[in-house]
């Protein structure tokens, strides 16, 4: 298993632009915000003003102040981003997000290029399963590539996200996607009883959460559980799996080695790392997720 640094430094609608004592300052298209980044144990970079620019700060119950977003001035619900030609809307949500992760930008590129190639050599369409799908950023550049899309997810108001994300995109609007909301782990096992077989397959698996009806998410439980069902829909000629979590932040060593044992079977390589973004200030390159990547 190798060890490797994940990073895009080709955003031109997003920038990290300073990071310190627990923040993280940041551009998202016209407007820019502070958000916690609780790893950031250093002093700021840009002076205090600049810093008071920002167009809204979304404050932790960590530091004693009322959770949420407090907004400096007025900013439109949502705006379009775009990265390489794929758009997607932005929006704050009360989860600190705005919609999208831009650190998985290094994985998009990645999930691009690879079902491109196999397409190209095998003549053949790729299928892969975008599971915790989000908003659906990962799976509109896996469509772009040419490979037949399931897009799952537990939350609704997620899809709908990521339907309105596809229409944004004239040239994907009308492909076919399955959108699919479901307990993961209940999707995959319906699946493996339907003989259905995925290609490439990328996961986001979040810390707690809840499935559309009621189901409790666990990631230290369900990890593992989750993972012996993901490889019994796995094709017999595997292209890649993704396997990203925010809620192991010690190493990506573990995500490594529980990829490892899933695709024991299969010949591959992994690499493990940090999914990072470069940081405008001082060039500094800033890990925020740990990743694992399993590919033929």
């Amino acid at each position: 298993m190798e060890i490797k640094i994940f990073c895009s430094k080709e955003w031109l609608d997003y920038e990290l632009l300073d990071t310190g004592e627990g923040e993280k300052l940041e551009r998202f298209g016209p407007y820019t915000f502070v958000r916690p980044y609780e790893n950031a144990v250093w002093k700021k970079t840009l002076p205090e003003a600049e810093w008071k620019k920002a167009d809204g700060k979304f404050w932790s119950s960590k530091v004693g102040a009322k959770a949420g977003w407090k907004m400096e001035k007025k900013i439109t619900e949502k705006w379009e981003m775009e990265y390489k030609g794929i758009k997607f809307f932005a929006s704050p949500t009360p989860f600190r997000h705005l919609g999208f992760f831009p650190e998985q930008a290094s994985h998009w590129d990645f999930i691009e290029q690879r079902i491109k190639s196999a397409e190209a050599r095998l003549r053949q369409k790729v299928r892969f399963l975008n599971l915790f799908g989000y908003t659906g950023v990962a799976s509109l550049f896996a469509l772009r590539a040419g490979a037949e899309v399931t897009h799952l997810d537990a939350s609704k108001q997620s899809l709908n996200w990521a339907k309105e994300n596809q229409k944004l995109n004239a040239e994907l609007a009308e492909a076919p996607m399955r959108i699919i909301e479901d307990d993961a782990i209940k999707f995959l096992e319906r699946e493996s009883k339907r003989g259905n077989k995925y290609d490439a397959i990328i996961m986001d698996p979040p810390k707690f959460g809840r499935g559309p009806k009621g189901e409790v998410w666990k990631i230290e439980e369900m990890l593992p559980k989750l993972l012996s069902a993901v490889q019994k829909v796995l094709s017999d000629k595997p292209l890649f799996v993704i396997l990203t979590s925010y809620a192991i932040d010690s190493s990506s060593l573990p995500l490594g080695y529980a990829l490892e044992e899933m695709m024991k079977g299969f010949e591959g390589t992994i690499e493990a790392g940090e999914l990072c973004v470069l940081e405008k200030s001082n060039d500094r390159i800033i890990p925020l997720a740990n990743t694992a990547v399993w590919e033929v």
